[in-house]
C-alpha cells in the first residue's frame, strides 16, 4: 500500500495493472487496444501456444511470424501505415530489448586483467600481440 500524496492518505486501490510475467503479449492484452511498436525484426517463437490478436509495427516481419499473426486475428503494420493511424503515437507500446545486452556493459565491471574479472578490454585487434602476453599465456611469463 502506497500513500496517495494528491489525494492525502493511503491508496486503497492498490491492483497489479500489468501481468507478472515478462512475456510481451501478456503485457498487450492487459493494455487494451493497444500497438506494439518494435524498431527490429519480429520472428516467430514457437513457444508461445496461443497467440492473442496483436497489433504489431515492425521494421521487419519473418513469413511464418507474419502468417501467425494474420491467423490470430491480429495486425501486421509497417511505420508508414502507422504514422497515418496515430500521427501522435496515442495507444503504442514501445518495446525494446534487455539494456543490459549493451555491448558497452560488457566492458564495465572490475578492470580487466585483475583476477576474477570477467570483463571484456577496449583493445585495438584481436591477435597475438594484442593483450595476449603476460598473464594471459604460461608461455609468457605467467597466466592469470
Amino acid at each position: 500500500m502506497g500513500i496517495d500524496l494528491i489525494a492525502g492518505g493511503k491508496s486503497k486501490k492498490t491492483k497489479r495493472t500489468a501481468p507478472k510475467s515478462q512475456d510481451i503479449y501478456l503485457k498487450l492484452l492487459v493494455k487494451d487496444d493497444k500497438i506494439a511498436v518494435v524498431v527490429g525484426t519480429i520472428t516467430d517463437d514457437n513457444r508461445v501456444y496461443e497467440l492473442p490478436p496483436v497489433k504489431v509495427t515492425a521494421l521487419r516481419f519473418t513469413e511464418t511470424a507474419r502468417a501467425r499473426i494474420l491467423k490470430a486475428g491480429g495486425e501486421c503494420l509497417t511505420f508508414d501505415q502507422l504514422a497515418l493511424r496515430s500521427p501522435l503515437g496515442q495507444n503504442t507500446v514501445l518495446l525494446r530489448g534487455p539494456k543490459s545486452h549493451r555491448e558497452a556493459v560488457k566492458h564495465f565491471g572490475r578492470a580487466p586483467g585483475v583476477p576474477h574479472s570477467h570483463t571484456k578490454p577496449y583493445v585495438r585487434s584481436k591477435g597475438r600481440k594484442f593483450e595476449m602476453a603476460r598473464g594471459r599465456r604460461n608461455s609468457r611469463g605467467f597466466k592469470v
